[in-house]
C-alpha cells in the first residue's frame, strides 16, 4: 500500500487546493514509474503533516492527463495553493523531488 494519496477528479482540485501537493502522474504498465513508486513513498513519508504528497492513475484519470498536459510518464506537478508552480519528468533522484517540496514550503 501507497503512502501517497490516490487522487482522481472527485479529490483532486479540494487536495491541491490550500499547502504544498506534490502528484505524480503515472500507470501501472509504466516501468519507469514502478521505478519511482517507492521514493514517492519514501518523500510521503517524509513530509507527512507538511505537504501532501499524491499519485494520479493517468489510465484511469485522463482529463487530469489532459489537463495538466501529461505527455510523458512519470510527471511530477508541485501545486501550491492549488496553482502548479513546478515540474519533473521522468525518473528523477528522490532528493529532486524532497528539494522541489522544501523550495516552496519556504517560500
Amino acid at each position: 500500500m501507497s503512502n501517497a494519496k490516490e487522487l482522481n477528479s472527485a479529490n483532486f482540485d479540494e487536495t491541491i487546493a490550500k499547502g504544498v501537493t506534490l502528484v505524480d502522474f503515472w500507470a501501472e504498465w509504466c516501468g519507469p514509474c514502478r521505478v519511482m513508486g517507492p521514493h514517492v513513498d519514501a518523500v510521503a513519508r517524509q513530509f507527512e503533516g507538511k505537504a501532501v504528497v499524491a499519485k494520479v492513475n493517468v489510465d484511469e484519470e485522463q482529463q487530469l492527463a489532459i489537463r495538466y498536459g501529461i505527455n510523458s510518464i512519470p510527471a511530477f506537478i508541485l501545486f501550491k495553493d492549488g496553482q502548479p508552480v513546478d515540474r519533473l519528468i521522468g525518473v528523477v533522484n528522490p532528493d529532486a523531488l524532497a528539494g522541489m517540496i522544501n523550495k516552496y514550503l519556504e517560500a
